[in-house]
């Protein structure tokens, strides 16, 4: 008995740690002003999430190689409430940081950023959920 309740609880701590928080994964953004999309993989950064710019297409859908691809898109996000994310966020299309809100429901992220303490926002548009 005592190995069974030994196994039952190494078992917990296992899926536990294994789970991924929803918003983890791969995501594709909306088009930027310039019909760009781009490829943004969240992941667990200390203690809030954060993401980088993956891989990126121009608006034909073909590869491109901006001189972003590594850069930190979305950073300090941490829940709030109904599914929500806070935290910061890097527009490369207008090289301006906002103070982020992404609004995840299912398998898509609704974008916000604003700036001078939300006096002026701009809707990031839908992400979608890759992988």
């Amino acid at each position: 008995m005592k190995y069974l309740k030994q196994a039952t609880m190494i078992f917990l701590l296992a899926t536990g740690a294994a789970s991924a928080d929803p918003i983890e994964g791969l995501w594709r953004t909306a088009p930027d002003d310039h019909g760009d999309v781009g490829y943004i993989r969240i992941s667990a950064c200390d203690a809030a999430y954060c993401g980088r710019l993956e891989r990126a297409e121009n608006s034909s859908g073909q590869a491109i190689t901006p001189d972003t691809i590594g850069t930190m898109i979305v950073w300090d996000l941490t829940p709030s409430a109904n599914g929500a994310y806070e935290g910061r966020i890097y527009a490369p299309d207008r090289d301006k940081e906002y103070m982020s809100r992404l609004e995840l429901a299912a398998n898509q992220i609704t974008v916000n950023g604003c700036v001078l303490g939300g006096l002026i926002c701009r809707n990031g548009g839908e992400w979608v959920r890759v992988e």
